[in-house]
């Protein structure tokens, strides 16, 4: 029997970055796949969203429009398959960060620690660190290639169907404005990271699995709900003489304006035209509405700096993996990792 040497024995070896990728990529190689074919497949979904569904949905509206009083025949399945076939690509696109948070933690190091063949990298002239940073250069690459190009092709997607269909989706619509953006792809980078530190603590499946994926939704969630406050709101007044007030695009608040200037937020009621709606107005001394909102040109101000938090949180997650493996590896001389 001859016992495995460990890092610290093996630190002034010269590393073989060659042999270490296609070691890689060969215990991977069911992942990398699986991966390329996910892409190809979603963007193959996606683009006959954006071409031929799209243009058939369009016709249909045109028909629908032309229809007169005694009503027309126009193609309904073109419009409802259209509405479904967005919705599904759509929602695999956001779920994209949770399939990469899943495989990060379920199999890129917790698998490897649990088994030993991290323990035997380590004793082929590859260092702890270097060992890590491959695993999470070589996915990272990929996954930003893979979830930037869908993102890109899910906005086309939706940006063919604007001004043809009159049920697309708005920019702000919660599920359109994730898988449009620069976001998702930073969000799948987290995933990996966040996937990796959970293996390194829990060095095994199943609990890195679990925490990988509440992390991943955990971080989606907060940057959900802060995305409004990413960038300085618009505040547009309109009269009350409107059912509800001017401006449409992500709201952050609305309500009334008093005589004296005063914002109140929320009791809207309705068109002061309606009596019971101006007799509440007028206890309330309003004189108008007020919307502070989002419009459609701040969408990429929100998803870059949203962008930019969320890498920023990776690279943190990333450091604290580094920090966790060599905290558990140290540098002292030894003790056995395995045996053949």
């Amino acid at each position: 029997m001859t016992a495995l040497a460990t890092p610290s024995a093996l630190a002034s070896r010269p590393a073989r970055s060659p042999h270490l990728l296609r070691w890689l990529i060969r215990l991977h190689r069911p992942a990398l796949l699986s991966w390329i074919a996910f892409v190809l497949v979603v963007g193959g979904l996606l683009l006959w969203v954006g071409g031929p569904l799209t243009d058939a949905s369009a016709e249909a509206w045109k028909q629908y429009r032309a229809c007169g009083a005694d009503g027309c025949a126009y193609d309904a399945g073109a419009i409802g398959r259209y509405k479904d076939w967005y919705n599904y690509t759509t929602i695999t696109v956001v779920a994209a960060p949770f399939l990469v948070a899943a495989w990060s933690g379920a199999a890129l190091v917790s698998r490897e620690l649990e088994s030993g063949t991290a323990q035997l990298a380590w004793t082929q002239a590859v260092s702890p660190a270097r060992w890590l940073a491959a695993k999470l250069a070589v996915p990272a690459v990929l996954i930003a290639v893979g979830s930037g190009l869908l993102a890109g092709l899910h906005h086309w997607a939706w940006s063919t169907g604007q001004g043809r269909i009159d049920t697309v989706k708005g920019w702000h619509d919660l599920g359109t404005y994730a898988a449009n953006g620069t976001a998702t792809a930073a969000m799948a980078l987290a995933g990996l990271a966040g996937g990796v530190l959970w293996g390194l603590h829990k060095r095994n499946s199943l609990g890195a699995l679990v925490g990988s994926l509440a992390s991943t939704g955990f971080l989606w969630s907060v940057v959900a709900i802060a995305t409004p406050h990413l960038w300085p709101t618009v505040t547009t007044v309109s009269s009350l003489k409107h059912s509800v007030p001017a401006g449409s695009g992500i709201i952050v608040d609305q309500g009334l304006v008093t005589s004296t200037g005063r914002h109140l937020s929320g009791h809207l009621c309705g068109s002061d035209t309606n009596e019971q709606c101006r007799i509440r107005y007028e206890k309330l001394d309003a004189v108008g509405y007020y919307n502070d909102y989002h419009p459609q040109s701040h969408y990429w101000p929100l998803q870059l700096t949203a962008t930019a938090i969320i890498l920023a949180v990776t690279a943190a997650l990333t450091v604290a993996a580094f920090r966790l493996l060599k905290r558990h590896t140290g540098s002292a001389p030894a003790r056995k990792a395995a045996a053949v």
